[in-house]
């Protein structure tokens, strides 16, 4: 994905109505959720990327529900860092 496009989404606010939800893995990429599972249990690189992954998006997510309220820019660098990792684990799924 382009950066400028990313940036351009990222920018966007966040309606209070709208719905937040979290962005699990094996719901992002449902054709690897057996692989993810059982990355997460036998290859231990898969499982710290998975880790932060998730970790990035229980962040985001807090921030997004106000539970843990941050700037703008904090939330939008957290997005960004959470889009790079998804596309680092989805090339690591691909070649696995």
């Amino acid at each position: 994905m382009d950066l400028q496009l990313l940036l351009v989404i990222l920018n966007k606010p966040i309606k209070k109505n709208s719905m937040i939800t979290k962005h699990q893995l094996a719901i992002e990429f449902p054709e690897y959720a057996e692989k993810i599972h059982t990355l997460k249990i036998e290859n231990a690189h898969f499982r710290k990327l998975f880790e932060s992954y998730d970790d990035l998006d229980h962040r985001i997510y807090n921030i997004e529900s106000d539970t843990d309220p941050k700037s703008d820019d904090v939330l939008n660098k957290l997005r960004i860092d959470r889009v790079r990792l998804k596309d680092e684990i989805y090339t690591f799924l691909k070649i696995t």
